[in-house]
């Protein structure tokens, strides 16, 4: 139970930090993987316009690591990126 809270904790820094996010249904880790994994893919921009995965992870922590979020949970957004970023 304490995982999931954590989970939607994270999910909930996350949404803060990009706007314009939807998110369908619930879940924590998963939702929070499929939206980190859709962000480093660029599949929110028109085809055209996509950044290599490794540009959009840069951009990507920095805007996390520029946030207000505290450092703790910046430190865990941005692990999660890693995560995501090493399985693509």
């Amino acid at each position: 139970m304490k995982e999931n809270v954590r989970q939607e904790e994270l999910l909930v820094a996350y949404l803060s930090i990009w706007n314009n996010r939807k998110v369908a249904g619930e879940g924590g880790r998963e939702v929070l993987s499929e939206l980190i994994r859709r962000e480093l893919l660029d599949e929110n921009a028109h085809p055209r316009a996509r950044k290599p995965v490794l540009d959009k992870f840069y951009l990507c922590i920095k805007r996390v690591m520029e946030s207000s979020l505290s450092e703790e949970m910046k430190n865990e957004i941005a692990m999660a990126y890693i995560t995501e970023f090493e399985r693509l």
